[in-house]
């Protein structure tokens, strides 16, 4: 037998004894990580339900939440909308509320025929535009005016009713206010989720 033959096969050996011993040491690393357990729209504030814990071995490169750390979780608002099944992670989470400053909030109640979406969600952009008015005179006014918001929640509390929950300016508020009262305010999504 040649020594070349056998000092490469005393190394290969070796190596396959390293390549095991690491791969039974990556698959023994588990940590317990939160992952979620139901979709979660953007917006929406975390509860135990939304959670669950999930065991995950290896997992170099990730950065998700330990479960140990749920208290923390708990009670911060969905910057995305989660998945279920998918990890945690700091940057899919925020303290802020939806509510900016300089705004306030508003309840708009619409026929469904003047939602622009089968179903608003939370962080969606829309513009409120007046619509026409006839006169004293029986002439009809084309004066428009627009209002941007920020959709906070929405609602169905019976089929022929959607409350829409806005985010608007403080300073659009009355014009809002004093044209929903006259039904004279229209929905338009400019930017969803």
């Amino acid at each position: 037998m040649r020594p070349g033959l056998l000092g490469l096969a005393v190394l290969l050996i070796a190596l396959g004894g390293l390549g095991a011993a690491f791969a039974v040491t990556s698959v023994r690393a588990t940590g317990t990580y939160l992952a979620v357990a139901r979709t979660v729209e953007v917006g929406t504030v975390l509860s135990q339900d939304d959670l669950m814990s999930v065991q995950v071995a290896g997992g170099q490169g990730l950065k998700p939440i330990r479960a140990g750390r749920i208290d923390e979780v708990l009670g911060k608002r969905a910057a995305v909308t989660l998945t279920p099944g998918t990890l945690v992670t700091e940057a899919q989470l925020t303290d802020q509320p939806l509510l900016g400053p300089g705004q306030q909030q508003i309840a708009l109640g619409l026929k469904p025929s003047a939602v622009p979406a089968r179903e608003l969600r939370p962080g969606d952009k829309v513009l409120l535009v007046s619509t026409p008015t006839k006169n004293t005179d029986g002439r009809t006014s084309t004066s428009v005016t627009r209002f941007t918001g920020t959709v906070i929640d929405s609602d169905r509390p019976e089929s022929t009713t959607v409350v829409v929950y806005l985010a608007i300016s403080v300073r659009d508020v009355p014009a809002v206010v004093a044209l929903a009262a006259e039904q004279r305010v229209a929905l338009v999504l400019t930017g969803s989720v």
